[in-house]
């Protein structure tokens, strides 16, 4: 595990769901910000897809160039999703785009997995991961606090924010440990969301005026504002008819099955106020959200043999 302090550059950490052919302008305000980002997660398709992807290859490659850290998506299943799926995805993020660290996401709050969860950073760290960010989305077992990196201990609405409590434990851990990730934040709120994360001893956080079942395919206010979006018409480019590119879904929630993955099954929008449980699924991004076709990112791309490029810690 990274030793405790303060992490070098910036404190926002930005989970950007979108794919870089449908909001551009997203990805490059990112590559501008890069002195203000602790890292960018990755996800092509609910992971690394399996296949890569040159959109986000390229994408990755700005990014880092501009000295961005870089996080791979990967869905742990609230502890259900095999060790083996896990480590495959954390391969594949590192061959292909060569991210620094890994975004462990959808992990429970209950003390019970925790070995499970530790084996899965050191097989991380084996694979070269300079950076473990487990996502609970709410305050877990302490715990997890003293196996992460980084732990986001907040995942919701502004509303729900603003009354958000911290449990004393924290307290015995850096801010450089925690990180708040808030989305549905009105205009003129993101500094209020900075300034409540470093009272509540978050080094680390993300204001997006997203909402809905993917509010992370907005990028966060930057200077006041979000970035200019760019993304397909309504009945021309988008082939679904929907304004903002995303595949229609089907009323309500579809029931989760014991080792699914994110983006199989319907989300539902959490009710503002609300924090997450322990097991409720968090929105995330179908891979059918990110490709404006359609298609299967990457599709018809053959799989890089290069090494993956050294680890760099966040």
């Amino acid at each position: 595990m990274t030793p405790p302090g303060p992490p070098p550059g910036g404190r926002l950490l930005v989970p950007l769901y979108v794919h870089p052919a449908v909001d551009p302008p997203a990805w490059a305000a990112l590559a501008r910000a890069a002195p203000r980002l602790r890292g960018v997660v990755l996800n092509a398709a609910d992971g690394p897809g399996q296949r890569p992807d040159p959109a986000f290859r390229a994408a990755a490659e700005r990014l880092r160039g501009a000295g961005v850290p870089l996080l791979g998506y990967v869905d742990t299943g609230y502890g259900r999703r095999a060790p083996r799926a896990v480590v495959g995805d954390i391969r594949r993020h590192r061959r292909w785009y060569g991210v620094d660290g890994v975004f462990l996401d959808q992990v429970p709050a209950h003390a019970a997995p925790l070995p499970h969860y530790r084996r899965l950073v050191l097989l991380a760290k084996a694979l070269g991961a300079g950076t473990a960010v487990l996502n609970p989305g709410t305050h877990p077992d302490p715990g997890y606090a003293r196996i992460a990196d980084l732990l986001v201990t907040f995942e919701g609405t502004w509303e729900a924010y603003r009354q958000a409590a911290v449990p004393p434990w924290t307290a015995d851990h850096p801010p450089s440990r925690f990180c708040h990730l808030v989305y549905a934040v009105p205009p003129g709120r993101a500094a209020e969301v900075a300034r409540t994360a470093e009272g509540r001893g978050a080094g680390a956080h993300c204001a997006v005026p997203g909402e809905g079942t993917n509010p992370w395919r907005t990028a966060p206010w930057l200077n006041g504002a979000p970035p200019p979006q760019v993304g397909p018409r309504p009945g021309r480019d988008d082939p679904w008819g929907e304004p903002d590119g995303r595949r229609p879904r089907t009323a309500g929630p579809q029931p989760a099955q014991a080792g699914s993955r994110a983006g199989t099954r319907g989300y539902p929008t959490r009710a503002a106020g609300s924090r997450p449980g322990a097991d409720e699924p968090k929105p995330g991004a179908k891979a059918s959200e990110l490709r404006p076709d359609g298609a299967l990112p990457g599709a018809g791309v053959s799989p890089l043999s290069a090494d993956a490029p050294p680890r760099r810690a966040l």
